[in-house]
């Protein structure tokens, strides 16, 4: 998948099964911008990192595990997108 789409899908997926809809267009969010924490535009806490993971798992067949390791690769759209790629060429 071209990157690109890859960090559209994305962050769609994030806009939808967060329940962002009503706060935040899908282009509204930076590649780089935290995802998490009072500085985020996006404001994902720790049930939405659950549910990310059982997304990445679903959609892209990576298994997150641990809450710091799943931290460090949910930081993100280039820290997920960085670790798809990892795990797809492991």
């Amino acid at each position: 998948m071209e990157l690109d789409a890859l960090k559209k899908e994305l962050k769609q997926l994030i806009i939808k099964e967060c329940d962002k809809e009503d706060e935040l267009e899908w282009t509204e969010i930076d590649d780089d911008e935290p995802l998490f924490g009072s500085k985020s535009n996006v404001g994902l806490d720790s049930l939405d990192a659950l549910q990310l993971s059982l997304v990445l798992k679903q959609n892209f067949g990576i298994k997150v595990e641990g809450s710091k390791e799943t931290r460090k690769h949910l930081q993100s759209i280039n820290a997920i997108v960085d670790y798809i790629q990892a795990q797809k060429t492991a």
